[in-house]
């Protein structure tokens, strides 16, 4: 099933939402201090790209780099890039079918406002990487 939810994504918003995460890392890439900024587009383009059987889970030590990232994000591309997941997602849901794929592109919402800090794992690996209390 995820297969077939990954193939129907790609083809309907996961190439052009993907395109414009590439675009944004390219851009940040420019300079010397915008590459970390690149580098995360460039891996949630990834996870973009094929988002099914695959979450996000919270980086353990990641501290006030993170915070200060996850702000200057914000301000340089992350409210375009979680604005076009919430317009792709609000398409998706207007349809019974596509319900499951505005799920998945409201999914990708926190990590385009805030990617430092979080590492895109495959859903049977997540449990080993959540602390337990």
């Amino acid at each position: 099933m995820r297969l077939l939810l990954n193939i129907v994504w790609l083809v309907l918003s996961g190439f052009w939402m993907a395109l414009g995460y590439v675009f944004a890392g390219i851009l940040l890439c420019v300079t010397i201090i915008g590459i970390p900024f690149g580098i995360a587009s460039f891996r949630m383009a990834n996870f973009a790209l094929w988002p099914f059987g695959r979450r996000l889970v919270d980086e353990h030590g990641s501290g006030a780099f993170s915070a200060i990232g996850n702000v200057l994000w914000i301000i340089l591309a992350g409210w375009w890039l979680a604005l076009g997941h919430i317009t792709t997602g609000v398409a998706m849901c207007l349809t019974i079918i596509g319900i499951p794929l505005g799920v998945a592109s409201f999914k990708l919402v926190p990590v385009s406002l805030v990617p430092f800090g979080k590492r895109i794992v495959d859903t049977d690996d997540a449990h080993a990487l959540v602390p337990r209390r």
